[in-house]
């Protein structure tokens, strides 16, 4: 990994990124369908399907049928499974293939990023790009079904195009606002790198303005209207129901999200992304520095505001191509497979072939992993769906927390107790009385949870009048997706 490697030709490269992405997710899926279950291996993922099949039927952008919403964090994920359907594409088949695609072109930008920074190191630039298609986490969102990849590309796009375009690097961060609403940290970063390549030129900084206004201003407009308030609902309804993660001290919190990104390979690659942040610091390289202070930043705000790690810290999983790009420029600064210098040879190598175990290994682990998800949301969240669907009326009033798949396959009329689709419940969504009081008032007739989440709501109720009785989720130490009859209230 110095300065003499030379690079595979183009069309090696073009070929590398072209079919080991689409081995990820097929590795994947084969291991999921081998275990009896093809899905998605979180319930959110139903929520965009839900929004998008509606948006191509109903021409709405609406959860409910009949209820247009700004309940969606990602309109520009939506719109992408809209296509499928527009086209009549199986689901599974058109969301996999986005997945693979995005996957296939982060590893892509990764390759061009650490290219850029570190010109004189190709063959770190070709194992970034290799590293981003293959490592887990990544891998994992690919099949997801989930804007993850999408939101990733977008960030990596505004450190690759050449800082002389600036309205699309504008263009690029607004796109990612559309895609998460935490693509506003992206914004400082983009006009620092704008700035720093004409720092005399105002006018460049006014066009990445521009290409940012053109597509946010009409978004923020659009949530205005729909919902009274500028971020989608869910924004909200995050920072509600865990705002009792915001009270654990500071220290634990960065100890428990910082990691998050690290778990696997990329954990060697640490003092890298150190050394390349020092050298291009002291070097007042700041395009080499900006990836990596994005990356702190957005970790930073999830610290702050929405301290989550479930599903293998997947909030936090956009960053990890950036810092991937930054490791492997880093890494190879000081890394040298053919010095003269015993210590320093053997380190290198043993360096680089323990990078390239692990990840392999945890490419593997991560299938294991997937296949879990994937049949714990299909055997308790579509297996419940599925059964509301078959044994209720047809004009119920069903309450619950999880609505993705409830929305997609039970095609009820439906109470949010998470916010996304009654926005109402948001002042008062941990608050189990206030709950109690919401649901009755609201006419609700049948109850959807596991039942720890709202012990005090359930245990009145009695005995559940369906259960899933699967296995997978107590075996993972949750409990199996329960649905209560609740009280209408008496005249």
């Amino acid at each position: 990994m110095n300065s003499a490697s030379r690079p595979l030709p183009l069309a090696s490269r073009r070929a590398l990124f072209f079919l080991l992405p689409p081995l990820s997710v097929l590795l994947y899926l084969g291991l999921s369908y081998a275990s009896g279950f093809i899905g998605f291996p979180l319930d959110d993922a139903w929520i965009h399907q839900t929004y998008a099949r509606n948006l191509a039927r109903l021409h709405q952008l609406a959860f409910i049928p009949g209820q247009p919403s700004a309940g969606s964090t990602s309109p520009l994920w939506t719109t992408l499974l809209t296509l499928g359907y527009l086209l009549h594409i199986d689901y599974h088949l058109w969301t996999y293939t986005l997945g693979a695609v995005l996957l296939g072109f982060n590893a892509w930008l990764a390759y061009r990023l650490t290219l850029t920074l570190w010109p004189g190191h190709p063959l770190a630039a070709l194992l970034a790009g290799v590293f981003v298609a293959l490592e887990w986490h990544l891998a994992w969102a690919a099949a997801s079904g989930m804007e993850t990849l999408l939101f990733s590309a977008l960030a990596l796009s505004v450190f690759v195009i050449a800082p002389e375009r600036a309205v699309w690097i504008g263009l690029c961060v607004g796109a990612s606002l559309l895609a998460r609403p935490d693509g506003l940290t992206l914004l400082p970063f983009a006009l620092a790198r704008i700035f720093f390549s004409r720092p005399r030129d105002r006018r460049n900084l006014l066009a990445g303005l521009l290409g940012f206004g053109v597509v946010v201003l009409p978004y923020l407009a659009f949530n205005q209207w729909l919902a009274g308030s500028v971020w989608p609902n869910t924004y909200y309804a995050k920072a509600a129901e865990y705002a009792l993660q915001r009270q654990a001290p500071l220290s634990t919190r960065m100890i428990q999200l910082g990691q998050l990104p690290f778990v696997g390979a990329q954990a060697l690659l640490g003092p890298g992304i150190v050394w390349a942040a020092w050298r291009s610091s002291q070097a007042r390289q700041w395009e080499a520095f900006l990836p990596i202070g994005w990356a702190i930043t957005f970790i930073a705000a999830y610290i702050v505001r929405l301290p989550v790690t479930y599903q293998h810290g997947r909030y936090l999983m956009p960053v990890i191509p950036a810092l991937v790009a930054a490791g492997a420029g880093g890494t190879a600064q000081w890394l040298n497979l053919h010095t003269p210098k015993p210590w320093l040879r053997i380190l290198s190598r043993v360096w680089l072939a323990a990078t390239g175990v692990l990840v392999i290994a945890f490419w593997l682990n991560g299938a294991l992993a997937y296949m879990r998800d994937v049949r714990i949301i299909e055997t308790e969240m579509v297996a419940t769906a599925r059964w509301i669907n078959q044994n209720t009326p047809a004009d119920a009033l069903v309450a619950a927390h999880d609505i993705g798949a409830l929305g997609y396959f039970g095609e009820r009329r439906l109470l949010d107790m998470a916010g996304l689709a009654s926005p109402e419940v948001i002042p008062f969504i941990r608050d189990e009385d206030r709950l109690r009081d919401w649901l009755t008032a609201s006419g609700a007739e049948y109850l959807v949870t596991f039942p720890d989440w709202y012990p005090g709501l359930v245990r009145p109720l009695g005995p559940p009048i369906y259960s899933t009785h699967a296995p997978y989720s107590p075996q993972a130490g949750g409990e199996n997706m329960a649905v209560y009859r609740w009280p209408i209230a008496r005249p």
